[in-house]
């Protein structure tokens, strides 16, 4: 298979269901910020292999493809794929409590940043924090499901815990917020 079609040089591309849109259309717009969001992640586990938060990460990056998926495809088009169901939000849900006792309780705002995998996953979650508001836009025309938007709201509440874990995990303090 070649990688280069030359279907796109025109500034379309094909949706899932074969319907032509614009390269800037929103839901295009919307699913390739999903993929900067795993790609994002995909560093951050780079940066540390060996983490407990690493597995967790991975996890995200398959649920984050069949999102991309899900957006790529409209309700209307024929076949079947996975689509991003509240259930999947609830995962989300059980990681953050289940790591949210093991942190100090906050008292301030704080800073992204810390250890690199911390700032990794701040960053992580300010693209993700983007792709929900992307996916909003889109809600606001399309169909898009109840569970995307969930889910992109819950995973980015999860990289914010999973930042501070690094940072409690490498021994290095979250960075306190004075105004």
């Amino acid at each position: 298979m070649k990688i280069y079609t030359k279907t796109g040089d025109s500034g379309d591309t094909s949706l899932f269901g074969g319907q032509r849109v614009p390269k800037d259309a929103l839901r295009i717009e919307a699913y390739g910020t999903v993929d900067e969001l795993s790609s994002a992640l995909g560093v951050a586990i780079a940066s540390a292999p060996r983490s407990e938060i690493a597995p967790i990460l991975a996890h995200i990056q398959r649920d984050l493809f069949a999102l991309g998926a899900d957006l790529a495809t409209p309700r209307s088009a024929k076949g079947k794929i996975r689509r991003i169901e509240p259930k999947d939000a609830r995962w989300l849900e059980r990681q953050i409590d289940a790591t949210e006792p093991t942190l100090k309780r906050l008292r301030h705002f704080i800073l992204p940043g810390g250890s690199p995998l911390a700032s990794h996953l701040h960053l992580a979650r300010t693209v993700c924090r983007r792709a929900e508001r992307t996916a909003v836009r889109l809600s606001r025309n399309e169909d898009i499901g109840e569970g995307l938007i969930m889910y992109l709201n819950r995973l980015s509440d999860l990289l914010f815990v999973l930042a501070r874990l690094a940072n409690h995990t490498a021994g290095v303090s979250d960075i306190p917020w004075k105004p």
